[in-house]
């Protein structure tokens, strides 16, 4: 089995821009709040977590191979199936269709952890000062974070079941109860 700290030490070999690893470690959390949002067994959480910090590990030196070798990695490290769908399935662009939950959720929660930087980035520099009302109203600016792909993201979430407000209120909790680690 990849555990976490084999997964977090990868990616520290493969990354080496902060705000890179920072957004892995944020879409981390996100995977783990909704993996206890959508109550699965504790047992699988790590896996969950893994997925999340490893999904764009060779973004940074492999751009036009992403996500193919974190994928290989990840099955040459004892990855499932599933966790290898998942991260190959992650991007709009992408063609491997997500065949499960976590799948889903990944795609859902990568971009707006995204946005939701930004937002805090305009809000002082603290995910403390963002609230779902922020996020929401920076959703509707196109200019704003121009590069998030909004609709993929009301797509995949559409496909969890829960409202876009929802959505951004389990991420951006996640988030915020980590905070200092993303230096917001």
């Amino acid at each position: 089995m990849l555990t976490r700290k084999k997964a977090y030490n990868q990616l520290l070999k493969m990354i080496e821009n902060q705000n890179l690893i920072r957004h892995c470690i944020a879409v981390e959390h996100a995977m783990l709040a909704y993996a206890k949002y959508f109550k699965v067994p504790e047992t699988e959480h790590e896996r969950w977590r893994v997925v999340g910090l490893l999904h764009d590990a060779d973004w940074e030196k492999y751009p036009q191979e992403h996500p193919k070798i974190i994928a290989e990695w990840m099955r040459d490290n004892g990855a499932d199936e599933e966790i290898i769908n998942a991260v190959l399935s992650h991007g709009p662009s992408f063609d491997e269709k997500p065949k499960s939950l976590m799948a889903r959720v990944l795609r859902a929660v990568d971009e707006l952890t995204g946005l939701i930087v930004a937002v805090a980035l305009v809000k002082g520099k603290d995910l403390n000062n963002v609230t779902v009302d922020s996020v929401l109203r920076k959703w509707k600016e196109k200019s704003f974070a121009r590069g998030v792909d909004r609709k993929f993201i009301e797509e995949s979430v559409k496909e969890l079941g829960v409202s876009l407000e929802e959505h951004i209120k389990i991420v951006l909790s996640a988030m915020q109860s980590i905070k200092e680690e993303l230096g917001l």
